[in-house]
């Protein structure tokens, strides 16, 4: 995101853990919990409702996830197709 303002809004509050917003989305709020290449979660809250949307930009780019997690490629334990 290129906005100087806070490039992942937080949502409106929390119930039982989870977040919620139950505020109109805007674009910029949508696209922080969908598309952020800052935002180093891939579980974010929903913009519009209760729990927790993914940012398909991790799903687009694994190797930059694991990179930017910290976890070296070397050290992922390979999973067996069955």
């Amino acid at each position: 995101m290129t906005d100087n303002d806070d490039p992942v809004p937080e949502p409106q509050g929390h119930y039982a853990g989870i977040p919620y917003d139950w505020r109109a989305p805007t674009k910029k709020r949508f696209k922080a919990r969908w598309w952020n290449e800052d935002d180093r979660r891939l579980f974010t809250p929903k913009s519009l409702g209760w729990g927790y949307s993914i940012n398909v930009y991790w799903l687009a780019h694994p190797v930059r996830y694991i990179r930017n997690r910290g976890l070296p490629l070397a050290n992922q334990r390979a999973c067996p197709m069955r």
